[in-house]
This record gives C-alpha cells, structure tokens and sequence, in this order.
C-alpha cells in the first residue's frame, strides 16, 4: 500500500509523534514495504534516489533476498531533506537521503521522537565545500559578500547552503542574523524570488545556482568552495528498520554501489538518465555529476567528512535548530563495509578525480579533455557550432562552471577562469601585470 508524500516543513519536525502514526511494513503476509525518501533534483544523492530508481537495481537486489518475503518498493520525491526526516520520525520512511546539516537535524528529530536513525553511507561530496554556491542576479550589481549587508537573501534555513551562506558571512565580517534580511524560502521560490527582484540572492545547494547560471537567470556571486570545508550528501536509516530487516539496507547499499560505479563508468549517458527524470538540463546535471564535476561520487564513510560533519553541528546550535548532536553514535558504517566487502578501505582513500577541463560536443555520448582551460577555449573558438557545454575548474578552487558564465583573468599567455568575481580579483591584485577580461576576449586570446 503506497503513502501520499506530505510535504512539511521544518517547523513540522517539532510535532509530537502521536500526530504522525504510520508504520514501515505494509501489505500482508510476507509483503514488505520499503519506502525510499529522495530528492530528485538534489542531483548529488543521485546514487541513492533518481539514478538508482531508473536503473531498477534496488529492485534486482531485493527479488534476489530469497528470504520468504516478496519486496515492494516505494519512492517517494522531495524538494528538501526536512519532509523526508519529518516522515521518517513517524515511521513512514525507512531510508532517506540528504545533505550534511539536514543530516544532522535528522539525528536530533530520530533521537528526540525516539526513532534513532543513523548515516549509513555517502552518496555525492565536494571535500573544500563546492556543491553550495551564492548568487545574484544577471544584471546584479553585486561583486562580492561584502555587498550582501542589508540586503535580502533567500536561502531555506537548516539546509547546507544556509551553512555555508552563515559561514562566507562571518567570514566576512557580515552577521548573518543581523546584517543581512534572510527569506527561509524551499529552492524554486528562493529562485523566482530572485528573478522577480524580491531577493537580491539566493544561497543554495545542487542543482539550483549551476540551474539558474546556465539559463542566464543568474550569476555567481560566491563559490563556496572558497570555505575549504567539505560538504556531502548521505544516505539515512531507521535504527528500528534496519534492525528488522538488515538485509533489506545491505541490498540498498550494494545497489547504490552499483549506481555509483554506473555513474562513473557511463556520465553522460547517466547525465541523461537523471535529466530525463527530472527535467532539468543534461548539461546542468553533467555540470555537478560528470567525470570531472563538482561532486565526487563515494558510498564509503570518509573520516574528512564524519569530521566535517561535527563542525557543522556549532552553525546549527548557534541558529537553535538543534542542540548537542552525538555524531559518532550517528555514523553507522557496519552496513556499507559489509556492502562493499573487501573494496571498502581502499574507497576510504580514493581521491577525487583532478578538475579537468571539459568540451560536451553535440551528439557525442563522450565528453573531451584539456590539459588547460586555453586549450579548451582554442577548441570552442574554432568550433563555434557543435557545442553542447564546456565546463572549467576555478584556477583558485577547482570548482566546476560553465565556460561562458566564468570570470576569466589573462595573465600573460594564461588565461584563467574563475566562479566567483571575488576570487578573480584576488587573483588580479596578487598577480601584476593580470587584469580580467570578456569571455569573447578570452576566445579571442586562445584563438
């Protein structure tokens, strides 16, 4: 029997637990539900959600249990991570994916309900912080944080982008209650909000700000890998479920694997996959999700990021969302070293792929590589027509963005791109004789 998705939100994580009811096992006999909470345009739990759900591999690992039992699978899709704990703290979800801080409030809700839940794995991770991002408009005037004091921001409290929009604030001598009029706002308001002016910015997570620059909607104002602190997604359990049906998240967590080495074995057919499903464009997706994008693809529980994952439990006590959070008793990783068997250490040290920079030519199920962002600005020039997308890393951050919406600085016979105009202008002021120039400008440079 399939349960209407109830979209609630944060607040709704305080409602005492008699007004949710529900149980994780449906049907009779040996009929067992398992309810999968996903966010399918949160591209970076792909492996866990959209990719995974199309590719049906879930689905083979259960019908392969042999256990007596006869497995139906029930997905349900969210916006944000907050719906999906408050629905699995009323027992409705058993497995469910999200970023690092609503991990974290997931771990308070399970613990204050008294239905404990546990990070069983990593689906999508930039290590210095990259998968958050702060923009403005196309024709903002904007050139910097600094910029942001009294002005409104939307962001949607309690998730990783609101983390890092706190943190580049402080860091910028900006209070973010104080200094700036923040908008707790779900992604697709905070980006209307944008558009229609009634935001000057908009600090989100994947795919929102890669989203709106590719549509010319907006531009970056902050590259968050700027902050050096890892971000992720992961993949959350109940405790009462999984103590049930252990199985059941072993053969989750092994098609997840298999998801995973799909996703880096196929990224542009898999780019495709998960624009179909979710309409957003091939190229966005590819853009965070591809063979040398802003997120890393790991189901093994990395000790930088468990460790990531403690800083970030100050940023939420000091915007009481939470108290203290036991993150050590959260992380469970027993399940995944058992999924991944004898390959789990060697995952705990695979580095990410080094940021490349990348030409997606139009028909081609291939993307192609360049030693530097020049090169890949030669090639654009005397290819103007059979471009899909071309992607650069940040020459400070490394981070991924499209070619055409990067600041680019010429410093001698280098011409090198940035996310962020901040980050250019640092670059600038530290480098004599390098100024910026025009995207046309850098064409015409490698040409």
């Amino acid at each position: 029997m399939k349960r209407t998705a109830v979209a609630l939100s944060t607040a709704a994580l305080l409602l005492p637990l008699s007004a949710c009811g529900g149980s994780a096992e449906a049907g009779s006999g040996s009929t067992v539900t398992v309810t999968i909470g996903y966010q399918s345009k949160t591209i970076n739990t792909v492996t866990a959600g959209t990719l995974l759900r199309s590719l049906g591999y879930f689905e083979r690992q259960l019908n392969s249990l042999h256990d007596g039992h006869t497995y139906k699978v029930d997905w349900q899709d969210y916006a944000t991570g907050a719906p999906i704990t408050a629905q699995m703290t009323a027992g409705k979800i058993d497995i469910g994916s999200m970023g690092d801080f609503p991990l974290l409030l997931n771990a308070a809700r399970g613990k204050q309900f008294g239905r404990p839940t546990h990070l069983v794995s990593i689906t999508g991770y930039n290590l210095r912080g990259g998968l958050n991002t702060v923009v403005t408009a196309s024709d903002s005037t904007l050139t910097s944080l600094k910029d942001l004091k009294g002005k409104k921001v939307s962001t949607s409290i309690g998730s990783a982008a609101d983390g890092t929009l706190v943190r580049a604030l402080q860091r910028a001598g900006i209070d973010p209650d104080k200094g700036i009029s923040k908008l707790n706002q779900q992604p697709a308001v905070g980006a209307s909000a944008l558009s229609a002016g009634s935001a000057d910015a908009l600090s989100q997570f994947v795919a929102w700000p890669g989203l709106l620059a590719y549509q010319g909607k907006a531009k970056a104002l902050y590259d968050g890998a700027q902050l050096n602190l890892p971000t992720f997604h992961g993949v959350t359990a109940r405790e009462d479920f999984t103590q049930q049906h252990p199985a059941v998240l072993e053969a989750f967590l092994k098609a997840q694997d298999q998801a995973t080495d799909y996703l880096n074995s196929h990224p542009v057919t898999a780019a495709e996959k998960v624009a179909k499903a979710t309409g957003l464009p091939a190229e966005v997706v590819y853009l965070y999700n591809g063979a040398h994008g802003i997120a890393t693809f790991n189901p093994a529980l990395a000790p930088q990021l468990v460790s990531a994952l403690k800083q970030d439990v100050s940023v939420l006590k000091a915007a009481k969302l939470t108290g203290d959070i036991d993150v050590d008793s959260f992380v469970d990783d027993q399940y995944v070293k058992k999924a991944l068997g004898a390959s789990y250490a060697k995952r705990l040290t695979t580095p990410p792929p080094p940021a490349t920079s990348e030409v997606w030519t139009k028909d081609s199920e291939r993307t192609v590589s360049f030693k530097s962002p020049k090169q890949l600005l030669a090639y654009l020039a005397a290819h103007p027509d059979g471009i899909r997308a071309a992607y650069v890393p940040d020459a400070t951050t490394g981070t991924l963005w499209f070619a055409d919406k990067a600041v680019w600085v010429a410093d001698g016979d280098r011409l090198l791109p940035f996310v962020a105009p901040a980050t250019a202008r640092d670059y600038v002021s530290a480098h004599g004789g390098a100024r910026t120039v025009s995207y046309r400008e850098a064409l015409e440079r490698a040409s």
